[in-house]
Formats: structure tokens, C-alpha cells, sequence
């Protein structure tokens, strides 16, 4: 190592080597974020081919960086070194990473990559269009095969479980035997609940929006949330989803004339994310330490938002306003309490994106289940609308008519996501952990909601959570943040006084 790599006080050449050849791999990965997002959202059917050789080519290139033979004898040499705080997590995250990738073949993540890409593209062009699962089974099959592979190897590396070590991929350091207890013990309560609130037939108001209009609105309440559209912006694409980096942050919607609401919803939801990528530590930028925990917590940044914040009735004194002049309306439907009644309906809907909170863990109970079934090869991928429709039944009492409001309606499994479900859930409790916590400290916040005027809540949110990026344990920055690790206590009495006190909060 040259003298540029000395500090005050004694050179450290490996870890700044490493620091050095990981901010090279997130250049990578980047790289792959933004192709990924351009395919989704903008490019042309005929490129499927190129796109997905080009990926599959990045990824490989990542791998290979990820692999590299002189990184075994840095990790070691960094560990003997005198290294700071945030560079001894930095130095953990960096071994946690380069056990995932050494667990792989190159030939395995290229295969994986194409699979992938080739099954997200029928999924997204013909299956779910046409509501047609069949003509993705086969694609499907491949990515499951090869996601089981891949689990197997990974798995051997680290120690775990094959699905653990997936989980692991969303949520260091997550286990399924804490899913299992959590949720075995949070579903009968929830099931307990839903039979005490007052259910709504779903019916809206049958005001039709044209999508322009509900662009423009989306954009302003981002705006008014705290997005910097200096370092983001907002698209259309067939699944809500934010992806990029912290000084180029994409988001994307999308509409429907006949439901206004679910498309602001998804904006405020993807916004939640965009707000925790845009508020990670400058100082940690393009290290594993200075990347985002894992999906529990990012999933919690968004739902805070979209079900705590943009649900609650404060909201709505600063939204109805925004919707009279966006859509050019006006009512008694159109009021702030009206507005907030509707938005806190509870439906039995069999669509997860769209559910509300005492019914949207329902949804992801059921893929969990059923992701960890194709897995272990116990539900084979062919027989998978009918479980899912079975499950989806058994839970809700109700029943798809087609598989693209069952198995078809999200982009994860045929993206090779697996093991990202639970942390939806795992999400919503954080979220209403950490909004109980930000409450408590904020004297006033109803009304700085009720303004929009949310500094003070997202100052909060970046002292607790988004500064401290992966420097410790998602448990642990709940913990400093609001006093205990992951729990449902805060989330059930959020739901039995919003759902069955009137006026809810």
C-alpha cells in the first residue's frame, strides 16, 4: 500500500485495501440497481435478451470481485489491526458478505441471474396480464431449483438452515425460529381482533382520477414528506418498488383511474424507503456499514408512513385539501373525517399491496408459509395456485377468481426473492414500535402531522435508525430507539385503538 492509505496515529493498508476493493463491489452493484430499474420501468419488450445477458454479466463481474483470492488474507490481516468502531462493524459486515459469496459458483449466480430475469420478464409481460400462471410454471421451476441450490450452498457457509441463509440475505442475522414463534403467536391474535372491528365492503367512492392528477398529487405529498428530487424520482412500473442509491433514489407507482388511493398509498409507502436510503451516514457511504440494516427495518421506514402516519387522522387535515384541488372535487366525502374513516376500513381484500393493516399480515403469513414449502420441495411450483388459494381462504374467507389477484400479484419469487416475505410483517411491527417511541419524545407531533410538517419526526428517524445503518443489529437499534428488541405488543394496541376506539388516532 502506498502512504495515502496511512492514518494519524498508524497505518492500517488491509482494511483500507478492503475499503478500497467493497466500494468497488457497490459500484458494481449499482451498476446492476439501475439496469434493473430501466428494465422495469422503461425498457423496450425487444431488449429482454441483451438486458438479461448484461446483468447476468454484472453480476458475475460482482461475484468475481466479491471472490477475489487476496480478500481471505485482508480479512484476516484488518482483524490485527487498530481499527474504530464503525470500521470494526464495517470489517464484520465485509466477513458476513464475503461468506455469502464465496458460498456460490460462478456458474450458479450466472444461471441464476438468467433464470431470474427470463422468468421476472413472462411474469411481467404474460402471466400476470393475462392472469395465466401456466405459462410461467416452467420459468418458475428453474428459479426455485436454482434458488434451492443456491440456499443449500450458502447455508453449508454460514451454518444455517438452507432458508435461513436466504433470510440472511434480507435480514442479517434473522432466523426462522423467531418468525415461527412471533408469527404462530401474533396470527390467532390478529385473528381474535378482525372479529371485534367493524369490516367494510371495500366499495370506493367511484370517483375516477385521471392518472396525471394522481401524479401530481403524489409528487406533492412526496415533496411535502421530505423527498429530495435532487437525488430521486418517481416512475410508473406493474409493481410499486424503490431501488438506486442514496444520491440517485428511484421510486416507482402505479395508477388506477378507478382507485386513487392505492397509488398514493404506494407512493407514500416507497417513499418511507427512499427517506431511509436518502438519510444514510455520508461518512459510510459505498461501505457494507453504511448500507441500510436490512428489509425488517426498511420495511418499517415505509410503513410508518404509509400506515401510521398517512392513515391516521391528523393526515387527513392536511391531505384533503391537496385532493380538492388535485381532483377538483369537493363534499362531504371529500372532508378530512370522511377521508380518514375510508382510509381505515378493514376489507378481507386478496390484494396484499392494497390491505389494511389488520389484514396485511394475513397475506404475508401465507407466503411465508408457502415460500419455505416450495423450498423444501414439499409444494411443488405447479401446484401452487391452489395452495395459495387454499391458504388465502382458509385465512381470509375468501377466494381468487383468477391467479393474478392470487399467485401472480407480486413481483418477489419471480425476481428470485425468497426469503424477503416476512420481513413485511416483521416490518409493520417495527414500525409501530418505533412511531409509539417517536410519540413519546415529540410533544406535539399529531400537529406537526396534521401541517405536514414532519422534521421533527424525520430528524428522529435519522437519529435512531437511519444514521446508524448497519453499525449493529436491527434489535439493537430498536432497543436504543424504544426500549425493547421486536415485539407485537406496540403494534396490537396500535390496531385496537385505531380499529376499535372511534375516533381512532
Amino acid at each position: 500500500m502506498t502512504d495515502g492509505h496511512a492514518e494519524a496515529g498508524g497505518a492500517v493498508p488491509a482494511y483500507r485495501r478492503l475499503e478500497d476493493h467493497y466500494r468497488r463491489i457497490r459500484a458494481l452493484a449499482d451498476a446492476i440497481g439501475m439496469l434493473n430499474w430501466d428494465r422495469q420501468v422503461m425498457m423496450p419488450a425487444g431488449g429482454t435478451e441483451t438486458r438479461s445477458a448484461t446483468m447476468a454479466a454484472l453480476r458475475v463481474m460482482r461475484h468475481q470481485a466479491a471472490n477475489a483470492p487476496e480478500l481471505e488474507d485482508l480479512l484476516a490481516r484488518a482483524g490485527e489491526e487498530p481499527l474504530g468502531h464503525w470500521q470494526a462493524a464495517n470489517l464484520a459486515e465485509m466477513r458476513r458478505l464475503h461468506l455469502h459469496a464465496t458460498a456460490l459458483a460462478e456458474d450458479l449466480v450466472d444461471a441464476l441471474s438468467r433464470a431470474t430475469s427470463r422468468c421476472e420478464t413472462v411474469w411481467q409481460e404474460r402471466a400476470r396480464p393475462n392472469a395465466e400462471f401456466a405459462s410461467v410454471s416452467e420459468a418458475l421451476s428453474q428459479v426455485v431449483a436454482l434458488t434451492r441450490e443456491a440456499a443449500d450452498a450458502r447455508a453449508e457457509r454460514l451454518g444455517t438452515s438452507p432458508y435461513d441463509a436466504l433470510l440472511d440475505a434480507y435480514e442479517p442475522g434473522g432466523r426462522s425460529g423467531q418468525i415461527d414463534t412471533l408469527f404462530a403467536e401474533l396470527e390467532p391474535r390478529l385473528t381474535a381482533l378482525l372479529d371485534r372491528v367493524r369490516e367494510d365492503d371495500g366499495a370506493s367512492a367511484g370517483h375516477r382520477v385521471p392518472a396525471e392528477h394522481q401524479r401530481t398529487l403524489g409528487l406533492e405529498v412526496m415533496r411535502a414528506l421530505g423527498f429530495d428530487f435532487r437525488r430521486g424520482r418517481l416512475d410508473v412500473s406493474v409493481h410499486p418498488f424503490s431501488g438506486g442509491n442514496p444520491d440517485d433514489t428511484r421510486i416507482t407507482t402505479r395508477y388506477d383511474p378507478d382507485d386513487w388511493s392505492a397509488s398514493l398509498m404506494a407512493v407514500i409507502h416507497e417513499t418511507g424507503h427512499a427517506l431511509y436510503d436518502q438519510g444514510l451516514p455520508v461518512q459510510w457511504r459505498f461501505q457494507p456499514v453504511g448500507a441500510p440494516r436490512g428489509m425488517v427495518l426498511h420495511e418499517s421506514q415505509s410503513l410508518l408512513l404509509e400506515m401510521q402516519v398517512s392513515r391516521s387522522r391528523p393526515f387527513f387535515t392536511f391531505l384533503a385539501p391537496l385532493l380538492r384541488a388535485a381532483f377538483g372535487v369537493s363534499g362531504p366525502a371529500w372532508e378530512a373525517d370522511a377521508l380518514a374513516r375510508a382510509a381505515c376500513r378493514v376489507c378481507r381484500g386478496l390484494i396484499r399491496v392494497d390491505a389494511d393493516e389488520v389484514t396485511y399480515p394475513f397475506h404475508v403469513f401465507l407466503r411465508y408459509r408457502l415460500e419455505r414449502a416450495l423450498l423444501s420441495g414439499e409444494l411443488a411450483v405447479a401446484d401452487l395456485p391452489d395452495a395459495w388459494n387454499d391458504g388465502i381462504e382458509e385465512m381470509l374467507g375468501i377466494r381468487p377468481e383468477n391467479d393474478r389477484d392470487g399467485c401472480l400479484q407480486d413481483i418477489h419469487w419471480y425476481a428470485g426473492a425468497f426469503g424477503y416475505f416476512p420481513t413485511y410483517a416483521m416490518g409493520a411491527l417495527a414500525a409501530a414500535q418505533l412511531y409509539a417511541a417517536a410519540r413519546a419524545e415529540l410533544p406535539g407531533l399529531d400537529g406537526q402531522v396534521a401541517r405536514c410538517d414532519l422534521g421533527g419526526l424525520l430528524g428522529w428517524l435519522r437519529t435512531h435508525v437511519h444514521a446508524r445503518a448497519s453499525v449493529t443489529s436491527t434489535d439493537d437499534i430498536l432497543r436504543a430507539a424504544t426500549g425493547s428488541g421486536l415485539g407485537q405488543e406496540a403494534f396490537l394496541a396500535h390496531l385496537e385503538a385505531r380499529y376499535l376506539v372511534e375516533p381512532g388516532p
